[in-house]
């Protein structure tokens, strides 16, 4: 495993983290405390050391399962990142609160389901522009950060080329950006890393594998179950998407080289990123994810090495 530096912070975080909007049970499936488990053992196994998720993953219910498992391991083998600004109601239901007193209180509700004391990055969850623009949401953060539950803030933008947010980001004391970010979608590159950059702000790469689409396990007319989130993408977009993938694989794709690894390994050599975090539907997936940090071997401007 390879580790970086994220953004200005004193987080040294795996380049490949762990993904885990799937444990909400939007992904077509539910997960039980001992496959979670599982899936986080064998990251830890292979070095992995970020968890992303979020409070509306399941009404705090993925937070819960990486709390959970938290608790019976060692606390500080692992940098969690969560996010604020969503009510979850029920699948794919969710509404917003980004008021400050509503903020506090989906803080302390992920600190209990994630039992931990502290979380090390929290962030902004793809609101819009005008609930961001709330100096009194930011100074009420700053105040939980010198209280000691939050070791840093983020910005998890919505749109992959929210340039306002990212801009803004320093200003109001974030130290790292997620975003939206693979082969399918080069967006980012525009406007956004060229500001992240500029700021040494942290990336987060998100669905580096396009949903899934980049794994290579889907072909032209794949239709997904009503209980997993991608059957509501649009058709036709979908199956554009499923079309370049073919493409790519032909075109693109090393002779005999796994296609989800070597997505992953993509996304990690533009200077900006600094870890992918792709979803695992078991430890297998974690497994084949961690390859890719094997396939980025060209330096890269926040390399660190961690001594134990």
């Amino acid at each position: 495993m390879k580790y970086r530096r994220l953004g200005s912070t004193d987080l040294n975080v795996s380049i490949i983290g762990i993904g885990t909007w799937q444990f909400g049970g939007e992904w077509g499936r539910e997960y039980t405390q001992g496959e979670a488990d599982a899936i986080l053992d064998k990251g830890h196994e292979l070095g992995i050391n970020l968890i992303d998720t979020a409070e509306c993953y399941g009404d705090h219910l993925s937070e819960s399962l990486i709390g959970d498992y938290i608790s019976r391991r060692n606390r500080e083998d692992w940098i969690l990142a969560t996010k604020f600004g969503h009510h979850f109601h029920e699948r794919f239901t969710r509404t917003d609160v980004f008021d400050p007193a509503g903020v506090i209180e989906q803080l302390d509700a992920s600190l209990k389901a994630l039992k931990t004391d502290y979380i090390d990055l929290y962030q902004f969850h793809s609101g819009p522009d005008h609930l961001f623009d709330n100096d009194e949401l930011w100074t009420t953060l700053d105040k939980q950060v010198q209280a000691g539950k939050i070791r840093f803030l983020g910005t998890s933008i919505g749109s992959n080329a929210n340039i306002h947010q990212t801009e803004a980001s320093s200003k109001v004391g974030s130290r790292a950006i997620q975003v939206v970010y693979n082969r399918l979608d080069r967006v980012p590159e525009e406007q956004v890393f060229p500001s992240c950059q500029r700021q040494d702000l942290g990336v987060l790469a998100r669905v580096p594998l396009a949903s899934g689409y980049l794994s290579g396990k889907y072909k032209p007319g794949a239709v997904f179950s009503s209980t997993d989130v991608r059957h509501r993408h649009d058709v036709e977009s979908t199956q554009e998407k499923l079309r370049e993938v073919e493409r790519i694989q032909r075109e693109e794709l090393p002779q005999g080289m796994d296609m989800a690894s070597w997505a992953l390994a993509w996304c990690l050599k533009h200077p900006a990123v600094t870890a992918v975090i792709p979803g695992c539907k078991d430890p297998e997936q974690v497994a084949s994810n961690a390859l890719a940090a094997q396939l980025a071997s060209e330096p890269h401007p926040q390399d660190v090495k961690l001594t134990k």
